[in-house]
């Protein structure tokens, strides 16, 4: 059985329920605050988000019951299969056993439909009309303009700028699904307007998309925003990706040594790892690894502070590993990895020490993606491909050392809207960049002034 390349599960056999880690953290995460540094309630939401996604963003509960409306929807791909690399395990002639999880066969893609069908289900039942989101690379864009069609809702969403240019098959699905796209800074809102005259040829950022949604949503009528990671039920509703991990690897008699996944906010990691991380809470040896772009390293350098998620500083502050809200990144292709700051229990689970980081440099990962699909025939989106990087680097190392590893990533999404990313690697006009530590530290100056830890 341990052999077995795809393993699949029976419909009958998805999770039932989300699993919140936040019941099991020794130290509760710290909570959102003010600019004044006093803890932010519920009410303080509410122009933002429905009070029912309220709930679950502050709940402690274990486990949240997944409605059949949003189980109906995603029994559309879900259970999704894992699949174990045998080829690219052979390209590398290691003894140790690679699995990925295939997030990449939802209709949008990636993983991003996992919560993007309960965030528009949830919002409908409250009687929302419209949703309002940023996209980076537009994967999470996607996702929300398919849900919304599907949930009946009216979905507009600010690109980032520079995606906006380099992806423009992410567009026309979008718009296919029947949602409006704008290219993020935008004239339609204050931030933008703001950001543009400042520097007209912005390439924009997630922060500055983040808060062009947000000033649209909070001055429209019948209308919220919508947040594809970062947020505590993102994370919630991403656990199934986990979940369902659990129960194949159950299935032919496996563990995992090392849990994988890419981050760039911390969705699809904290799908990935967060069950996995209530196992080691729990006394099991796991390791939990979260690999971002060396050009965007919130984790592996960003300060530990209460920051904002928009560059408009229109959200609550947060307890974040962050580059600052004010950092624009540079124009890497893993647009759904540039932004500044991590989820706050991503960044809570490393500073309890029950994950890791690292980051890999945006040609290794191009190397690696197109190693995969060169053995295993999928191609990986740039996100994913940092995942993959970290899976040949864990291996490599096992080999050397002399060790058989159970090694499993989250493989969150397709490229097969980024190939023009795989050109510009192909025609040698990728470079690597690695975030200079004055550029940092200019960057953290934002933070002056800012409630602390």
């Amino acid at each position: 059985m341990s052999e077995q390349i795809r393993v699949v599960l029976d419909e009958k056999e998805m999770p039932r329920q989300w699993y919140n880690l936040n019941a099991d953290f020794r130290r509760p995460v710290p909570p959102p605050v003010g600019p004044d540094g006093k803890p932010i309630g519920p009410e303080q939401l509410a122009p933002v988000f429905p009070m029912n996604l309220i709930e679950q963003e502050v709940s402690t509960e274990r486990w949240i019951d997944i409605p059949d409306p949003v189980l109906e929807v995603l029994r559309i791909w879900r259970p999704s299969p894992l699949q174990r690399a045998v080829r690219l395990e052979r390209a590398l002639g290691t003894a140790s056993k690679i699995f990925y999880k295939n997030e990449g066969v939802s209709p949008a893609g990636s993983h991003k439909p996992n919560t993007a069908i309960a965030q528009a289900y949830y919002n409908k039942i409250f009687g929302i009309k419209h949703l309002i989101t940023e996209t980076g690379a537009g994967q999470w864009g996607s996702a929300m303009a398919m849900s919304c069609k599907l949930m009946g809702l009216d979905c507009k969403v600010f690109m980032v700028r520079i995606s906006f240019d380099q992806k423009p098959f992410r567009k026309m699905m979008m718009r296919t699904w029947g949602a409006e796209c704008v290219a993020s800074p935008s004239v339609e809102t204050r931030a933008g307007r703001e950001i543009l005259a400042q520097d007209p040829d912005t390439p924009g950022s997630l922060a500055i998309a983040i808060s062009e949604a947000i000033e649209t949503a909070v001055t429209a009528k019948d209308t919220r925003y919508c947040l594809g990671s970062v947020l505590n039920h993102v994370m919630l509703h991403q656990t199934i990706i986990g979940l369902e991990t659990k129960k194949q690897f159950e299935k032919i008699g496996l563990y995992p040594d090392v849990v994988i996944g890419c981050a760039g906010g911390g969705s699809n990691l904290a799908g990935m790892t967060f069950p996995f991380a209530c196992d080691k809470i729990h006394g099991r040896n796991v390791r939990l690894v979260a690999v971002e772009p060396a050009a965007c390293p919130s984790l592996t350098r960003g300060a530990y502070a209460y920051d904002s998620g928009d560059v408009a500083m229109m959200t609550p502050l947060m307890a974040m590993h962050t580059l600052g809200h004010a950092f624009v990144p540079q124009p890497i292709h893993a647009g759904g990895l540039r932004y500044h700051g991590m989820a706050p229990m991503v960044s809570h689970a490393v500073r309890e020490g029950l994950m890791e980081a690292t980051a890999i440099p945006q040609l290794e990962c191009y190397q690696a993606a197109v190693l995969f699909a060169q053995t295993e025939g999928f191609i990986p989106a740039p996100e994913t491909s940092h995942a993959i990087a970290q899976a040949i680097r864990e291996a490599k190392q096992a080999q050397e050392e002399g060790k058989q590893k159970v090694i499993v990533m989250n493989w969150s999404g397709h490229g097969l809207m980024d190939l023009a990313g795989y050109q510009a690697y192909f025609d040698g006009k990728l470079t690597d960049y690695h975030l200079p530590d004055d550029e940092l530290d200019k960057s953290l100056q934002c933070l002056k002034g800012l409630p602390k830890l």
